[in-house]
């Protein structure tokens, strides 16, 4: 097999199974460990993926822009916030995060919807006020325009302070190796206190954003107890997250 045909295949693998692992590349594609080795490292460098622990996941595809990612995978972030929708109990204390699939949620509730909605995004914040049965809290903190959400220690003094019954985690990436993973540092570190500040943690996952790693860790995969994505997803794909005990909820 040529050398542009192995790595070929690698990408498909990486595409349907959202990682590869390097000690069974060599019988899956028929080539010595040294050549997959080299064939990594090489579409390492291209950046057309991410080495990591025994293998590789593929590098985040998530626009750098609030803009940009408004326009990418309209369709799944649909399907992914109807999942996310039906894990919102009435009367529930919700976490939300920033972004464009967490405002697709809010467009997922019903409008006789009833809670308390705790927030560092002020599109989400506008959004839920839509809902007159649902208390809006909003953090503050300063205006990161790239992600339109708040950050810094004013937005996780904020989070600290909160005890919610469900947290929407809105994610740049998701792998079972590299856990939650996002493009933005403090973006980042406001995440990995929310995870902490809810009895169950719901990821936001479309399936651009499922088996990629981004720059900057937010909280290992065993962090979430859901995974709302979409649905007809190989099962190749979703059996790690499964593995790891937690429960993937799709919807038509």
């Amino acid at each position: 097999m040529l050398k542009d045909e192995r790595q070929a295949r690698i990408l498909d693998l990486l595409r349907t199974e959202g990682r590869v692992v390097a000690s069974e590349l060599p019988e899956r594609i028929g080539v010595s460990g040294h050549t997959v080795r080299r064939d990594l490292a090489e579409l390492s460098e291209a950046g057309h993926l991410q080495r990591v622990h025994g293998g590789a996941v593929a590098r985040s595809r998530v626009a750098s822009t609030y803009e940009g990612r408004s326009r990418q995978e309209s369709g799944g972030k649909i399907a992914v916030a109807r999942a996310a929708a039906t894990l919102w109990s009435p009367g529930a204390v919700a976490i939300l995060d920033g972004g464009t699939t967490a405002l697709a949620l809010v467009d997922a509730l019903p409008a006789d919807h009833h809670g308390t909605a705790v927030t560092h995004s002020p599109p989400v914040a506008v959004a839920l006020a839509r809902l007159p049965g649902v208390e809006v809290v909003v953090l503050g903190g300063t205006l990161d325009r790239r992600a339109m959400v708040t950050v810094g220690a004013q937005t996780v003094r904020g989070y600290e302070s909160v005890a919610a019954d469900v947290c929407f985690l809105g994610v740049w990436s998701l792998s079972p190796e590299g856990g939650v993973s996002s493009g933005y540092h403090e973006e980042a570190e406001v995440r990995r206190t929310m995870v902490q500040r809810a009895d169950r943690v719901v990821a936001l996952a479309s399936r651009d954003k499922l088996g990629t790693v981004a720059a900057f860790a937010s909280a290992p995969a065993t962090a979430l107890t859901h995974l709302a994505t979409e649905p007809g997803l190989p099962d190749a794909l979703l059996a790690p997250y499964r593995e790891l005990g937690i429960e993937v909820v799709t919807a038509g």
